[in-house]
């Protein structure tokens, strides 16, 4: 495996027909895609969507001599944070491949430390190439849902524990990346379609759409395991919201009971405060009134407890 120094080395490998080149740029600024233009001399337009910082969704074109494609990865996952994209474009010639990135991305990395150790891993064709590096980045997807997948359930064992807010801004951010695996794996598994249908003859041999398409089957499974990971999210919500609400009776109830309780004494007491004469009101000048009225109160409320716990209420 022999790296370039310069651009001059990489232009004269590509001069060899026989050579196949990989070229793995990390592209900060204006200048590191100087490459692009003077060596490969790729068109603008697809210069300019490495060197954009905007994410674009995947996609690929044909310019003839080469293919021009960008496909999204993502970053590593951690409980409680937004996944976010990253961007990858890679050019197809016939004997190079160009990958294009404005940060690290570990699928990458793991593939050229394994191309450091097994050299036959670009002794290939420039198409299966291509291959492996897609379908590494792919292959990154499904440990990703799979701990979204353990988030979930961490999220239902403490839903019926303790349904704090917390709970509720794990679940929606759950929802969230979902969501963006969606956005991410969907238009990449369209990409792998055309790849093995050998609609670019030129460039993609017959014998290697089969590889494409295994990449395809992978995006299938990932989109299938993403559309359960949604519903489990929405079933999370909606256990989330059901215990809130049970819980949310339960205080309902004892406070109604608690308020129906004190009602009477609180009549019975409203009456007893009214400014009549003594004489019109039972009991009112007696010196055993006052515990008279007392002792009626306490009375009623343990008959109305009594009444409402025989008929299960509280």
């Amino acid at each position: 495996m022999t790296e370039f120094s310069d651009a001059e080395s990489l232009r004269t490998a590509l001069g060899e027909p026989d050579t196949l080149v990989w070229a793995d740029l990390l592209i900060a600024s204006q200048q590191d895609a100087a490459v692009l233009s003077e060596v490969f001399r790729f068109h603008p337009l697809t210069i300019e969507d490495c060197v954009s910082p905007v994410v674009d969704p995947a996609k690929i074109d044909d310019y003839g001599e080469y293919l021009f494609m960008v496909v999204q990865s993502l970053t590593p996952y951690v409980p409680n944070e937004e996944l976010q994209a990253i961007e990858v474009e890679f050019y197809l010639g016939p004997n190079y491949v160009v990958s294009c990135r404005r940060e690290q991305l570990p699928a990458i990395e793991h593939f050229r430390v394994r191309a450091h150790r097994r050299e036959a891993v670009l002794e290939g064709t420039p198409d299966r190439l291509l291959h492996a590096l897609l379908d590494a980045i792919v292959d990154e997807f499904l440990p990703v849902v799979d701990a979204v997948d353990e988030t979930i359930d961490t999220i239902e064992e403490q839903i019926l524990d303790h349904a704090g807010t917390s709970l509720l801004q794990q679940i929606m951010m759950v929802k969230r990346n979902a969501l963006r695996l969606r956005r991410a794996t969907t238009p990449q598994r369209d990409i792998m379609a055309r790849l093995s249908r050998n609609e670019f003859p030129r460039l993609i041999r017959p014998e290697s759409g089969i590889y494409f398409r295994d990449v395809y089957d992978h995006l299938v499974r990932v989109e299938y395991l993403i559309e359960s990971v949604r519903d489990l999210a929405d079933g999370a919500l909606q256990t989330y919201l059901s215990v809130v609400s049970n819980r949310l009776n339960e205080v309902m109830r004892v406070l109604t009971a608690a308020a129906t309780v004190f009602l009477p004494l609180t009549l019975v007491s409203g009456i007893y405060g009214m400014n009549f004469e003594e004489n019109q009101l039972p009991a009112f000048g007696a010196s055993w009134g006052f515990g008279a009225v007392v002792g009626g109160m306490v009375a009623l409320g343990v008959a109305l407890l009594a009444f409402f716990r025989y008929r299960r209420w509280i």
